[in-house]
């Protein structure tokens, strides 16, 4: 399925990234210039040269075998192309024999050598086999990294002496090296751990976990319960932050810096784990300010690298079918109050008129393949057009009203709300594993009749979709049981005939609201699952759960078509783009993903949250994506660019709901702290300076508006806000469950 973007590399690209973090022109920090041979000195930069790839590999088989890891070995050989016989070679002194100080035994070899990850998918959206032992690399050949370390009494002197450097250093300077704090703490800190050295390890936390910023302070907790080097194995926290190295943007005059200082200092330790766990992103010109580097970071991995962000998205809207759409008889009647003879007129809409021409950064229609428009599907299509025509136009000077549904008495816990598109049935997914679904209309809801009351029904009649309905099963609600956990997760489809839902129990099951039972179980997670989300056009569906992947699926088939791994923990939140070819994700990784649903590969990359990302929105054009968080803030990003483009700051707790309105003239954000707040996002947008998207460096300048973008704060009476949705004609309605306490 989908390659992991994000997890261990190859041995290539391991090869590309050394030159690019030293394109000063040196190989190591003496100052010699890259001569294509390993330097004797401890402080070499560069890697191996390219004769030495197979002696390197072949070390790493030695020490596969010798330690019986019999399924690694195939694993590497395979995903080398090593053939049988090699592995019977053993290092002399030519290859790669050990050469005091640059660390060329089997152990250090490691650290150099990846697993290559799964093939892409197909081309076209068929469905691929899935395997469920996703390739991970082994535990103990991750951390046997952490074995070449120095003196454990000189950690605390060297981590010492740079923090000393780093806060004498000039304001412009100091801002960007900072960011070498918590990387090379946590590293440091696991070396000393493995190696064994429990009190050293114990003192060197102690001293300077304080020092680290607050929005790793739960990744530190985690840290500090991992004390013995039998802790350090199947840690799945620690494995990711070994396998991805920790991103840094720096300019080319702090690194040199930095690498004079070493030079200076002798300071191996330190050099080593930069180049080993590290990848550096210099760039040329101005350093950054605080502001900016803090808007950035605060991921798990570090800020995301510049060219994830540049692959081509196609977020332009796909042309919309034409449509003819009939005058309301309202309008009919307007017209002809002077007793004139009606006339039967047609109009188009006037607010779908702009995606009637083919949008060039739209992508192809039939780039992946999406179900033909039903009769069913004209008509509330036309229903939707009509409603555009009586839309409101929302401004900072005509907000929107607000309805709120509060849950009350919810003893059975609520945890996920869905509106359909024309807001006439609401869902809830519950504790207790059930599903609840109202009709907020004064229709009510009921079942198809029995098969035998069905053949007596004359099929030709013209309200024959009125008479399959049983009466005797009318209700204001109905509940859905099958899960065997709590229900995380709600979706309705595109035409309102079918409900999704998500579960601890692993599952995502499909339920016909015709019948009101369930129609499949989908399984392929094998933990929690967090969310999941219907395609604008349906057929397709996204998941996402603790297993820290999202899957694709169709709903005529019972596996995924495709698995889009890169997150490094839980994906809690799943979205749609309005063109269905992208998907975004957010995870507690406290990254979002793009990923493209044509070949399942991660576009954009999204650093910046402090906290768990719990909700996504896109605005209705498809350019830009709102991201909220446990930090309380609302990020904007612009997808085309790649680039952060907004900060929205003011609510106080996590944020659980974003929405844009129909028009993408307003933003709505919901938060467990009651309230509900409007942000004006079309000035947000237009307020950004197109220039700056050019900007070499990869970012910008991001002003602090917040208040003035603020339009309104709606509170509740003690309910948390946990789901928002946008009529067709711009109200808002926004849920939560009433909290007595």
């Amino acid at each position: 399925m989908a390659a992991v973007q994000d997890g261990p590399m190859e041995l290539d690209a391991e090869k590309e990234t050394k030159p690019e973090i030293l394109s000063d022109g040196t190989s190591n920090l003496s100052g010699n210039t890259a001569s294509g041979t390993l330097s004797s000195s401890p402080l070499t930069a560069g890697g191996a040269p390219k004769q030495e790839d197979q002696q390197t590999l072949i070390a790493v088989l030695q020490f596969l075998k010798r330690n019986k890891l019999t399924e690694s070995v195939e694993i590497l050989r395979r995903e080398a192309g090593l053939e049988e016989q090699e592995d019977s070679q053993t290092l002399d002194g030519s290859g790669g024999g050990k050469s005091e100080g640059d660390g060329g035994d089997a152990n250090s070899l490691l650290s150099r050598v990846s697993i290559a990850s799964a093939a892409a998918p197909q081309s076209t959206l068929t469905p691929m086999p899935v395997k469920n032992d996703q390739r991970q690399p082994d535990v103990s050949v991750v951390l046997s990294a952490y074995s070449q370390q120095g003196d454990p009494s000189l950690y605390q002197v060297y981590y010492s002496d740079l923090k000393n450097f780093i806060e004498s250093v000039l304001d412009c300077h100091r801002a960007e090296l900072s960011q070498l704090f918590y990387p090379l703490f946590v590293h440091m800190y696991l070396e000393l751990v493995y190696n064994n050295h429990e009190n050293e390890a114990k003192a060197f936390f102690e001293k300077f976990s304080g020092d680290q910023e607050c929005y790793y302070h739960d990744d530190l907790r985690i840290l500090c319960g991992l004390t013995k080097k039998e802790h350090l194995k199947g840690n799945e926290a620690l494995l990711d932050f070994r396998t991805s190295r920790f991103v840094l943007r720096i300019s080319r005059d702090s690194y040199q810096l930095l690498k004079r200082h070493l030079q200076e200092r002798h300071n191996n330790q330190i050099w080593n784990i930069i180049q080993e766990h590290l990848y550096i992103d210099i760039f040329d010109g101005m350093s950054r300010s605080q502001n900016q580097i803090d808007s950035m970071s605060g991921s798990f991995a570090g800020e995301a690298k510049r060219e994830v962000n540049k692959a081509k998205v196609f977020y332009g809207l796909l042309k919309e079918p034409e449509i003819e759409v009939p005058l309301d008889d309202e309008d009919d009647e307007a017209e002809n109050e002077e007793g004139k003879p009606k006339k039967k007129k047609t109009k188009k809409d006037s607010m779908g008129s702009k995606s009637k021409k083919q949008d060039p950064n739209a992508p192809q229609q039939n780039r992946i393949p999406l179900p033909e428009l039903k009769d069913s599907d004209k008509l509330d299509k036309i229903m939707y057009m009509k409603e555009s025509t009586k839309r409101i136009r929302l401004g900072p000077e005509n907000l929107p009203s607000i309805c709120f549904y509060s849950f009350l008495n919810s003893y059975q816990g609520l945890t996920a709300v869905d509106f359909t598109d024309d807001s006439s049935l609401l869902a809830g997914g519950f504790a207790d594993s059930t599903v609840r679904v109202w009709s907020v209309t004064p229709k009510k809801l009921r079942k198809v009749k029995s098969a035998a009351e069905l053949n007596l029904i004359d099929k030709e009649s013209d309200d024959v979709l009125e008479r399959i309905m049983d009466e005797k099963t009318a209700s204001e609600s109905k509940i859905l049981c099958g899960h065997s956990g709590p229900v995380y997760g709600v979706s309705f489809s595109p035409d309102r005939n079918y409900l999704l839902s998500s579960s601890e129990d692993g599952t995502v099951r499909l339920w016909s609201l015709q019948t009101f039972t369930c129609l499949v179980g989908y399984k392929g997670h094998n933990y929690p699952v967090w969310d999941t989300q219907f395609s604008p056009f349906g057929y397709y569906f996204v998941s996402g759960g603790h297993d820290r992947v999202a899957r694709l699926w169709a709903t005529d088939h019972y596996q995924p078509l495709r698995i889009f791994a890169g997150h490094l923990a839980d994906v809690t939140c799943t979205r749609f783009h309005p063109n269905s070819n992208y998907v975004a994700t957010g995870s507690t990784d406290r990254t979002v993903r793009l990923w493209d649903v044509l070949n399942g590969n991660c576009v954009r990359i999204f650093a910046g949250h402090k906290g768990p990302i719990h909700c996504l929105a896109f605005s209705p054009n498809g350019k830009f994506l709102a991201s909220g968080s446990t930090d309380g803030r609302v990020l904007l990003w612009d997808i085309g660019h790649g680039l952060m483009i907004g900060e929205l700051k003011g609510h106080t707790d996590t944020i659980y709901a974003l929405k844009f309105s129909r028009d993408g003239e307003i933003l709505a954000s919901g938060s467990m702290d009651n309230t509900v707040r409007l942000w004006n996002s079309m000035k947000a947008f237009d307020e950004v300076e197109t220039d700056d998207f050019t900007a070499a460096t990869g970012h910008i300048h991001l002003p602090d508006n917040s208040q003035e973008l603020l339009l309104g704060t709606y509170h509740s009476k003690s309910t948390p806000v946990t789901h928002l949705h946008f009529t067709r004609r711009n109200l808002l309605l926004a849920t939560g469950a009433y909290n007595s306490q």
